[in-house]
């Protein structure tokens, strides 16, 4: 996608006041009820409400753009809806109607519906044919302008666009990185129980643009993104060994890491991208390895009698964490990258009942998420990687498989209910509240989410 994008120049109301445009206004963060603090509160303790946000149907610069200035403003609502830390308002209520986002709102009719913020925005084609987005945040109480920008792209890009500008928003107005525009890899599931076909697919973070990465002729499970986004590794059980692959999601093009018998999970990337870390089956028991991608020499980072599997680099790349049974039964350690010593991280409060597993490290580095059994339910929930502050997400009959939010703030996994039916995608931020579910086309599992796209490629 080429994409460029200019920061809108400020507008003047009058002599004493100025509104500030750009991403670097001068005005800092100017809501009081949205000091950064108490946003961050809202996150991590879900103890502050909604922040009620107005936005309008982006002004369509010809009446062709008119769908495409609704479906932009549509997308947005919803992003930061299902963020569960905006509540935006019925476009019902408006008073004012934008026409010319070269002027100021009224910001009177904004506080008469309770707005705290308001967005407006413009699309417009140009003379060779790619599609003009504008936008500006204002603050209602004190009639500023927090942020503008303009971006240029090819017209079917409006929805990542619409992605890009949710994201000025929410940091805007949180002070932490956005995470729509992001995409999904997942496998895809369809079929009855006992004949399940598996594809990989991809998809936008709020479930549009699902494409199909394979036919679904053998059983594929575990898709990890590289830190650029462009790649993925997976694995294949078809005729023999499992195989890993290294998928390239922009040229289609795949190559094979290696045969790897006795292997379960597919591996992960270190953050560099340079190395792969994974967990081989060598009689009773499995060890960790880590491959060089460009020598592919494999160095062995665990030599024990017990299973040691799933792990998931820090990301900083000094540390891993990962899954073993050395003490019993499964539960969390973390080591230094080039191995060594492990420390158990995972304690449960009667230690005779909990197993944890699916360790994954956030990109923030602050938590690990995992997968909890015990009692016959399966939660999913995050620490610190020193294994104090642990917190239940959600529980049930079976939720597995988390994966972190490129800002670190919400968690995606899997929920499989028995019986007949299959899988699906859900997410839950980091304090436990807000769970939602991902829209896919059938069944669906093993998610994992990119990096940001627009700081990764």
């Amino acid at each position: 996608m080429s994409l460029a994008s200019f920061a809108l120049p400020p507008i003047s109301l009058n002599r004493r006041q100025v509104l500030f445009g750009g991403s670097t206004a001068a005005a800092g963060l100017v809501l009081p009820s949205l000091a950064v603090a108490q946003t961050k509160l809202t996150i991590t303790e879900g103890n502050v409400a909604p922040l009620p946000i107005a936005i309008p149907n982006f002004v369509a610069g010809s009446p062709s753009d008119g769908e495409v200035g609704v479906g932009v403003a549509q997308v947005i609502t919803n992003n930061l809806k299902r963020s569960g830390l905006f509540a935006p308002i019925d476009q019902a209520a408006f008073i004012e109607r934008i026409t010319n986002i070269d002027m100021a709102p009224q910001f009177q009719n904004w506080k008469t519906i309770n707005a705290q913020a308001l967005v407006t925005g413009r699309m417009t084609r140009q003379p060779d044919g790619r599609l003009k987005a504008e936008f500006r945040l204002w603050d209602i109480a004190s009639g500023q302008q927090l942020t503008g920008q303009q971006y240029f792209t090819s017209p079917e890009y409006w929805r990542r666009i619409a992605h890009i500008i949710s994201d000025q928003i929410y940091e805007r107005l949180t002070g932490d990185k956005g995470y729509f525009d992001s995409r999904v890899v997942f496998v895809d599931e369809t079929g009855a129980k006992e004949r399940r076909v598996k594809r990989l697919a991809i998809m936008d973070q709020d479930g549009a643009n699902v494409r199909y990465l394979t036919r679904g002729s053998d059983l594929v499970l575990t898709p990890r993104f590289s830190p650029n986004s462009q790649e993925i590794t997976y694995m294949e059980f078809g005729q023999g060994d499992p195989r890993v692959y290294l998928f390239n999601i922009e040229s289609g093009q795949r190559e094979i890491v290696g045969n790897f018998p006795g292997m379960s999970f597919a591996p992960r990337f270190s953050p560099d991208g340079q190395r792969v870390i994974m967990s081989l089956q060598q009689g009773g028991n499995s060890n960790l390895f880590v491959m060089d991608l460009r020598s592919r020499a494999t160095t062995r980072l665990t030599d024990t009698p017990a299973i040691d599997t799933s792990p998931s680099y820090s990301p900083d790349g000094s540390r891993i964490c990962f899954e073993s049974d050395r003490g019993g039964k499964p539960q969390i350690y973390v080591m230094a990258a080039s191995g060594g010593p492990a420390q158990r991280i995972s304690f449960s409060k009667d230690d005779t009942s909990g197993s944890y597993s699916t360790p994954v490290w956030s990109p923030r580095g602050d938590y690990i998420a995992f997968t909890k059994q015990g009692g016959g339910q399966f939660a999913v929930g995050i620490m610190k990687p020193d294994g104090s502050g642990e917190r239940i997400l959600t529980s049930g009959f079976h939720n597995e498989g988390p994966t972190f939010a490129p800002n670190g703030r919400v968690v995606m996994f899997f929920r499989d209910p028995g019986g007949n039916s299959g899988p699906s995608l859900y997410t839950v931020d980091i304090s436990g509240r807000n769970e939602q579910k991902v829209p896919t086309p059938g069944y669906a599992s093993d998610p994992a989410w990119s990096p940001l796209l627009t700081t990764s490629g």
